[in-house]
This record gives C-alpha cells, sequence and structure tokens, in this order.
C-alpha cells in the first residue's frame, strides 16, 4: 500500500489501529504543532473509521480555547506549549467527543518561534482516558534536535502514536 508517510510511522498506525480496534477503543486526537499529521496517519490506514472518532486541529490559542476549552489564562501563565495546555487539550478532546481515549500534541517545529527556555523541537504530549481520574496526568515534554520542522513534526507523529498503543504508560520515542 503507497502511503503518504514514512514505512515505519505508518506500520506503527496500522498497529494503533489493530489493537485498539481489537479492544473496542475509539480515538480522538487535539493537534497543534503536528497540524493534523497524526489523524491523517491514522486514517490512511483501511477500517480506521473503527476506531478513529475525531481529530482537532487547534493550530492557534484561539482554535484551542474554542475547540478544545482551554482557558485562555492556563495559556498565558504557562504557554501553548507547556504540559497543563496539553493536559488541557487533551481533557478537551475527550469530553467532546466519544471517545476513549484522547491525545494532545503541541509545540515548536520551527524554525523560528523557540525561545532559551523552549527552544525549536520542543514539544509536549498528552494522554486523556475515559473514566480515568483528571488529576492523573500523563505527559511529556520532549526535546527533538533540531533537524528541520518535518524530521520534528514526524519525531512528534512517531510519539503520539506511542501513547494511543494500549498499554502504553509515557511516551517511548527517543528525544535526542
Amino acid at each position: 500500500m503507497m502511503s503518504l508517510f514514512p514505512e515505519d510511522l505508518t506500520a506503527l498506525a496500522e498497529r494503533v489501529i489493530l489493537e485498539n480496534r481489537a479492544l473496542g477503543r475509539h480515538v480522538a486526537l487535539a493537534e497543534s504543532c503536528t497540524g493534523g499529521l497524526v489523524c491523517g496517519l491514522l486514517t490512511e490506514i483501511p477500517g480506521s473509521s473503527d476506531v478513529v472518532g475525531r481529530g482537532f486541529v487547534t493550530y492557534s490559542n484561539e482554535a484551542k480555547m474554542e475547540l478544545l476549552g482551554v482557558h485562555a489564562d492556563m495559556i498565558e501563565t504557562f504557554g501553548a506549549v507547556s504540559v497543563a495546555t496539553a493536559w488541557a487539550m487533551a481533557q478537551g478532546a475527550l469530553e467532546r467527543s466519544h471517545a476513549d481515549i484522547a491525545v494532545a500534541v503541541t509545540g515548536i517545529a520551527g524554525p523560528g518561534g523557540g525561545t532559551a527556555q523552549k527552544p525549536v523541537g520542543t514539544v509536549v504530549f498528552a494522554r486523556a482516558m475515559r473514566g480515568a481520574n483528571p488529576e492523573d496526568v500523563v505527559a511529556d515534554l520532549k526535546t527533538f534536535d533540531d533537524h528541520g520542522r518535518t524530521a520534528i513534526r514526524l519525531q512528534a507523529v512517531r510519539v503520539a502514536l506511542e501513547l494511543l498503543l494500549p498499554g502504553a504508560e509515557t511516551p517511548e520515542a527517543s528525544a535526542t
């Protein structure tokens, strides 16, 4: 099957679809810096409609607030690229869908936008599960080497997919 994405990512997406389908689990995505790439890759897999409920591309802060219910004061206090914002995005995607699991991605893919505190390549991930205690935050900040915008975004896609695998406790892709 021809894919828009690298073979290894397509294989991982297929695994996400197959394993979640086997559990009867539905997923939702809240994407910022990946711009819908995670959802796009998942929907490359035949039968993905059994698993993928919806995806929110919330590239702007306004979209994060309007579509996912992220509070403006949270973004102002912690920034759009923060554990707090990613967690709120994941919770918002879960609340605004029928999904069993939601994963959020927000980051700085570059080439601009980075700071000393949050350089280009900083990406934050969060996962929310229906029925889980919302106080139990599952989130991680990774700093990927700046090998360009596309490379950073594809690394972020990999981590997001890994978070969607049943049994995933924390993001497992290596960030160097």
